[in-house]
């Protein structure tokens, strides 16, 4: 069926980021602000005071700041490109791009941790128990600040963003989690990593300290190696999951569609829905009707579904 197309219509923009988009961003560079200087500073008091202790943790510490730099850096191009229309459906799924990149990394850390701690087990070496759990206290503190101001900016005061576009007439607006935007998620997963690190050594450094069991150390290693390849792989198959249009298990949004569009007259012969951005889905919806009225009716009646940014209808005359 065709209708005629007004000029509000064909400028509306596709513009998908979250509504937390630029608080997280800003969020993010403060926590690879204080990640870096953290860093600096024990590479630097290590290198001086002859600490390996301390310039391991240093160096460890700079894999997850350049994870986190790749959340930063995925935000701050989503934003400048945010009207490029050679994006074609915006810039939104750029967050889960970088969070499937951070994913990989985190995986390749849990390995890493793994083998070395096995290293360890068999050859095992000298602790200084008193300056390790000094680096370990420190990691964490610093690690527990970071953690807030990342769930700060993904767990609470979920501001609903307003992004009209004309072709659905109303505006919408983000429900925001840390399951919505994977690239929160994924620097909010760093931080967590390093803390749960700190502190399975805190404790195996103490236990070890007092009893004399080095091979503790390295076992907690071994622990919290695969604690963390078990959040990689959860946040590889979120991220994979947008990137490849993936509907999750127990979305409702199809169902949704479906029970306001569809009646006796009307039914939907072909749907598809997939996320363009945090919050924000997109569908294409082919109707088929004895009765065919202009696309903008079934819009009308979607409106109410405020995930749904972008809608395209297709109206076909039953035969």
């Amino acid at each position: 069926m065709s209708a005629g197309i007004d000029k509000a219509a064909m400028e509306h923009d596709h513009v998908f980021l979250g509504a937390d988009h630029a608080r997280n961003e800003r969020r993010i560079w403060l926590v690879i602000a204080l990640t870096a200087v953290m860093m600096v500073a024990e590479i630097t008091a290590g290198t001086i005071y002859g600490s390996m202790a301390l310039v391991a943790d240093g160096w460890h510490m700079s894999t997850h700041a350049s994870a986190l730099l790749i959340s930063a850096l995925a935000y701050l191009f989503a934003r400048k490109q945010a009207h490029n229309p050679r994006f074609t459906f915006g810039t939104g799924k750029l967050g889960d791009l970088a969070g499937f990149a951070s994913a990989i990394i985190l995986a390749l850390i849990a390995v890493l941790m793994a083998w070395e701690s096995l290293l360890r087990l068999s050859n095992p070496v000298p602790i200084g128990f008193a300056q390790a759990i000094a680096v370990a206290v420190i990691g964490l503190a610093v690690n527990l600040a970071s953690a807030w101001l990342l769930a700060g900016g993904g767990h609470d005061h979920h501001a609903h963003g307003h992004h009209g576009h004309a072709h659905h007439g109303h505006h919408h607006h983000d429900h925001g989690d840390h399951s919505g935007d994977n690239n929160i998620r994924a620097a909010y997963l760093h931080v967590i990593a390093d803390a749960l690190t700190s502190v399975l050594a805190i404790a195996a450094l103490t236990l070890g300290s007092l009893y004399g069991w080095l091979w503790l150390d390295p076992l907690m290693g071994i622990v919290g190696g695969l604690v963390i390849a078990n959040w990689s792989w959860s946040l590889m198959k979120s991220s994979g999951g947008v990137l490849l249009d993936v509907v999750p298990e127990g979305e409702s949004l199809p169902g949704e569609i479906r029970d306001a569009i569809e009646t006796e007259d009307d039914r939907i012969t072909d749907l598809h829905v997939w996320q363009v951005g945090p919050g924000h889905h997109a569908a294409i919806v082919a109707v088929v009707t004895s009765q065919p009225r202009d696309p903008a009716f079934y819009k009308g009646r979607l409106s109410a579904l405020e995930e749904l940014s972008h809608v395209t209808v297709e109206v076909t005359r039953a035969a």
